[in-house]
């Protein structure tokens, strides 16, 4: 028998939709914040020569910055104010949720409701800052570097310009996305990240395609396809998968009532880390390759350029080294974001037991077996989706695996069901609306 949020979830229409202003308005506002996002990744950041930045792209983009170009939809090959994207703020946010766990004034400032989460959120703006200004100083030091620089005029003030710009375009950008989520459909800082790889999706299709023309090689066209319909959808659904556990609730009796027992699951996802493995590992890796890029801009070799030699996209230690940082990072950053023993207390505080197994430290060392080796599989996912257009791309060449596999596909796949479970969400909240309306309606009639 379906429930009656169920019930509801299956007679959502475009009747429905085209009833819910609220929900048109938000959408509405979401749309204007991601055009104003990508006019911003066309400005470019004063004092560039554009002749040396883009010889110096066409040498790195196909493994040093093609990645960041890809994550911030361009603008890194551009080199615009927003280059830095919003990967500061990411980064922050999870250095706030591990200091979290770590920290006990954080860690009571977080159990305080609403106004430690606004504490919390304010420490993570300050770090966006932060790091924003580490990195940002860093890609200016890297564009006045070398004999020949893509600075049009190197010195302290290009540098003081070139940080303040991007600084602030990452400020900007961690601003639009607040807004994205308390005004618009939510989820506004992976939007912004979903909107800058489908942005270069086009274009790399339309190469993709141009190359294979002109080569004459049907096959691999069409075996790219079907391998990109394939991988999303098992991307899919790995990432819908769960492992429900049952929780029972034994009768209980408050005054003159007795209520039932009842019964409920604790659903336990597959991949819980989500794409923050992916992420962490890559830019790791890639950071060493990315100073040594730079600093390799004019000719000149060093300690970090020979790493990068070793670190090089498709070469087997990166292969090992990535897919050992994702399995490491899926491990720990699991065991930051599910804690089984809070969990475990707080159904034992509810009455709640899993059958069979005792309330207390059994429960949480349960949950802890069933969660590490749903782990398991899910650092195995990661690690193959991850991998996998990495062994196309050093095999095939074909540069359009990027956005088929690896991070982009699982963030391309999770923003959009994310923003789908939004948007139905809102259009539940708008059928309840209509219903309790027509409640009050009758009653009063019968009055």
């Amino acid at each position: 028998m379906a429930s009656a949020a169920e019930q509801l979830a299956a007679n959502i229409s475009w009747s429905t939709f085209s009833k819910a202003k609220e929900l048109q308005q938000r959408i509405f506002f979401t749309l204007i914040i991601l055009i104003v996002y990508r006019l911003g990744t066309y400005i470019p950041l004063p004092g560039i020569d554009p002749i040396a930045l883009n010889s110096f792209l066409e040498q790195t983009r196909q493994g040093v910055l093609g990645v960041f170009n890809m994550f911030s939809g361009g603008a890194v090959g551009r080199m615009a104010i927003f280059a830095l994207g919003i990967m500061p703020y990411i980064s922050a946010s999870i250095i706030m949720q591990l200091m979290t766990t770590m920290v006990p004034s954080l860690e009571a400032l977080k159990k305080e409701g609403e106004a430690g989460r606004k504490k919390i959120n304010q420490y993570t703006r300050y770090g966006t800052v932060i790091l924003a200004t580490l990195q940002a100083y860093g890609i200016a030091f890297g564009l006045q570097s070398g004999p020949q620089p893509l600075a049009l005029e190197p010195g302290f003030f290009f540098m003081a310009s070139a940080v303040i710009t991007l600084v602030g375009g990452t400020v900007m950008l961690m601003w639009l996305g607040e807004q994205i989520t308390a005004r618009g459909v939510g989820n506004g800082i992976s939007l912004i990240i979903f909107v800058g790889i489908i942005a270069e999706l086009p274009a790399a299709l339309s190469t993709f395609f141009t190359t294979q023309r002109e080569v004459g090689n049907a096959l691999i066209v069409i075996g790219v396809l079907l391998l990109a319909v394939g991988v999303v959808a098992f991307v899919v659904f790995v990432e819908r998968a769960q492992r429900r556990v049952l929780i029972q609730y034994p009768q209980r009796q408050v005054g003159q009532k007795v209520f039932k027992g009842d019964s409920s699951h604790l659903p336990l996802k597959v991949n819980t880390a989500g794409v923050i493995p992916p992420i962490f590992a890559s830019s790791l890796l890639l950071m060493p390759a990315t100073i040594a890029g730079f600093q390799g801009a004019g000719g000149e070799a060093g300690l970090l350029t020979e790493v990068s030699a070793y670190l090089g996209r498709g070469s087997p230690l990166y292969m090992a080294l990535f897919a050992g940082l994702i399995i490491f990072f899926c491990f720990f950053y699991t065991a930051i974001v599910f804690n089984p023993q809070e969990v475990a207390d707080n159904l034992k505080k509810h009455g709640g037991y899993v059958p069979g197994v005792k309330p207390g430290k059994n429960t949480a060392a349960y949950l802890d077996y069933v969660l590490t080796r749903l782990t398991v599989v899910g650092a195995a996912y990661l690690a193959f989706v991850c991998l996998l257009p990495e062994l196309l791309i050093s095999s095939l060449n074909v540069q359009l695996f990027f956005y088929f596999g690896g991070t982009s596909i699982l963030i391309i796949v999770s923003v959009t069901m994310d923003t789908i479970s939004q948007v139905q969400s809102h259009l539940l909240a708008h059928q309840y609306e209509g219903l309790i309306k027509k409640s009050k309606l009758r009653g009063g009639r019968r009055k």
